[in-house]
């Protein structure tokens, strides 16, 4: 693991019960996050393991139960893919919000390796009434909301990239990280990436489960429901890595360093502003090691600054999509989506 600096790195501790850890995701220069410094996020205690393995149930024409044995036994397909949950950044809107206080330690990513859902979905026969597919989790089960469940699209459901994992990193999963199945829906914030999987649903209505129909939605005024809609794809998004924020620099070159990342298409270009935006320059992004469309876009802005004084540093990514970071990010009651352009304020002496 490369490191850009030599002393040991830590998750920081957002809650406690539930466990929720943030990634130092600032100093990890991987291309792939290492287990023991993904971010965590739980709605609930962890759950206990899963032995029943995994079943394939509702409007389907052969109903399945499949051990996890079975299921690694099939051909598997690997996708590099940022996680990111959806509060990342929350502290950062303005007025605040309620919710768990991310700052921008709440994303990571992985080589996810598993069964391509829209195989065992095409096995069990999707009946011609079928509208969604519900993903049910261990987590939750007797609490009020729980167990926690989620539901995709049918289209999103058969699209060969959205897999039942169980290794990330080449390694079997962790049980804080989902152990023995998740689901991982590349390119939707992480909530959708259901953890402990143990049943697959298909249905023939909208799923009206509370983490589909109240929870993860957008609503944009503070005392009114008008609006809401949901949160799936991940908002195109950077952050600056170095120097880091209230850094105190010396005149000379500095070479500004970050993430960009999206949920639609690909990171197109990074460009870096020292003037509030009045000038942008174009970054240069890094050769990935190998093709992953899902892939965070590491980039970098070679800056020579002469003049003493106080700098804030802007950076902002575009896709292919043509989506662009705004100086603003939306602001909705319960802080999904903060994707304003990344902001280091630092001091040149």
């Amino acid at each position: 693991m490369k490191l850009s600096r030599q002393q040991p790195l830590f998750r920081e501790t957002i809650t406690i019960q539930p466990e929720n850890q943030s990634s130092p995701v600032r100093w990890i220069t991987d291309w792939k996050t290492p287990d023991d410094l993904w971010y965590r996020r739980n709605h609930y205690p962890y759950p206990a393991p899963n032995l029943d393995g995994l079943q394939v149930v509702g409007v389907v024409q052969r109903p399945l139960t499949l051990s996890c044995e079975e299921i690694r036994s099939r051909p598997a397909k690997s996708v590099v893919a940022v996680m990111e949950c959806a509060g990342n950044r929350r502290t950062l809107f303005r007025p605040r919000v309620y919710g768990v206080p991310w700052n921008e330690g709440a994303i990571s990513q992985a080589e996810w390796t598993g069964v391509p859902l829209r195989d065992l979905l095409l096995e069990a026969g999707i009946c011609s009434t079928a509208r969604e597919v519900v993903f049910w989790g261990t987590d939750g089960e007797g609490e009020e909301n729980g167990p926690f469940a989620r539901s995709l699209p049918l289209g999103k459901s058969l699209h060969p990239d959205t897999l039942v994992a169980y290794a990330q990193n080449g390694q079997l999963l962790s049980p804080e990280h989902g152990a023995p199945l998740r689901l991982i829906v590349p390119g939707w914030y992480a909530m959708a990436s259901v953890k402990w999987l143990s049943r697959i649903e298909v249905i023939t209505e909208p799923f009206q489960g509370y983490y589909q129909k109240e929870d993860y939605h957008y609503y944009p005024f503070p005392d009114s429901d008008e609006g809401k809609r949901p949160v799936t794809v991940l908002r195109v998004n950077s952050l600056i890595r170095h120097p880091h924020d209230f850094s105190v620099l010396k005149t000379g070159h500095h070479r500004v360093e970050g993430l960009a990342w999206t949920g639609k298409g690909v990171i197109r270009r990074v460009e870096v502003s020292v003037d509030r935006g009045a000038h942008w320059y174009s970054a240069q992004l890094q050769q990935r090691p190998w093709h992953h469309p899902y892939a965070w876009v590491q980039w970098s802005w070679n800056w020579k600054t002469l003049q003493p004084g106080k700098y804030e540093i802007w950076s902002r990514a575009v896709d292919t999509a043509g989506r662009m970071q705004p100086l603003r990010a939306k602001w909705n009651r319960k802080g999904y989506g903060y994707n304003a352009v990344g902001r280091s304020r630092v001091q040149v002496e």
